[in-house]
């Protein structure tokens, strides 16, 4: 084989259709179209190329439909995905997780059954406050009560104990009748005493009420005759008037004065008092007791002890209409 026809089989073998440089490109064309047989087409290189794109795109998946936002996220109409949303500050992030609320119905129950409880014990609190009246009292006051009620205990045993030594003089005595008639003009003084028909002296204390702008009213003298009895008074006087079972205290016409079963009396206010001081003066000086609310009134109250108190103030004795003794 010749070197010319080596040269022409190589340059074959790089361009096989004996396609030529660009500036040939023309003429080469009009040849290869001559030569080929007729019934085959020219290959058009740029439809074969277009084709295999579609067909590409025909088997590639569809993409998806993107997701619509949810309604709230942005506010303005021409909002895009380029526009940076401002940064949600702590009060933010809380106000938008609390409101709107999304409660459930059973998150909503437990909240009233909560609401219901704690109401519950909140009551339950101020009421147990409120019937503790010692609960803010000092150690000394509560000794000082304790010591009162004692006394009390034992002038009560005392008293059984009289009333045991007397059957037992009366059982005991060959003359019964005149230990009998004894004992009866005895305790005809002592019932005296209590119903306000005789004088009586003995210790005591005296506590005087100073009302200068007439802001203590008949309920509070009212509650200071009552701890004092509860106490033990014995006899019991407020300025002329002699205080009995029966007494009433009023507060006086338009509202100036305080009357003691009718009669008028006026300020300061002085009690006489017969009993054991040591139970009197602490039972009108306990934590929310007499003095206390008097002073709250902003009235001046001062007591005092005394070996002898005099309580000459005298009732007259009244037959009752109704009661009748019972061995008549």
């Amino acid at each position: 084989m010749s070197q010319n026809e080596n040269e022409e089989n190589a340059e074959n073998r790089e361009n096989p259709r004996g396609v030529q440089p660009d500036g040939e490109n023309g003429q080469l064309r009009n040849e290869l179209s001559k030569e080929l047989p007729p019934e085959v087409p020219p290959v058009n290189r740029a439809a074969e190329r277009e084709a295999e794109a579609g067909a590409a795109e025909s088997e590639a998946p569809e993409p998806e439909a993107p997701e619509p936002e949810p309604a709230g996220t942005d506010d303005r109409p021409d909002a895009g995905p380029d526009v940076v949303q401002p940064e949600l500050t702590g009060r933010q992030r809380l106000v938008k997780g609390l409101w709107p609320p999304r409660a459930s119905r059973a998150q909503l129950i437990m909240a009233v059954l909560l609401f219901v409880l704690g109401l519950g014990l909140a009551i339950q609190v101020r009421s147990t406050s409120d019937n503790s009246a010692l609960r803010g009292a000092r150690q000394e006051d509560l000794v000082r009560i304790l010591d009162e009620l004692d006394d009390r205990t034992q002038r009560l045993e005392d008293e059984k104990q009289g009333l045991v030594d007397q059957r037992s003089e009366l059982e005991s005595s060959s003359d019964q009748a005149d230990e009998a008639r004894k004992q009866t003009a005895e305790k005809q003084k002592q019932l005296g005493v209590l119903a306000g028909t005789t004088a009586a002296q003995g210790p005591g204390i005296t506590m005087t009420v100073t009302d200068t702008k007439g802001a203590v009213e008949a309920d509070m003298l009212l509650d200071a005759v009552q701890e004092l009895r509860a106490a033990g008074a014995e006899a019991i006087q407020v300025n002329d008037v002699r205080v009995v079972a029966n007494t009433y205290l009023t507060d006086g016409s338009g509202g100036k004065g305080i009357s003691v079963d009718g009669h008028e009396i006026s300020r300061p206010y002085r009690f006489k008092v017969i009993g054991k001081p040591q139970d009197l003066e602490p039972a009108l000086n306990i934590p929310g007791g007499v003095v206390q609310t008097l002073e709250k009134e902003q009235a001046t109250v001062a007591v005092s002890r005394s070996n002898k108190i005099v309580v000459d103030a005298l009732r007259s004795a009244k037959r009752p209409d109704y009661a009748r003794s019972s061995s008549e």
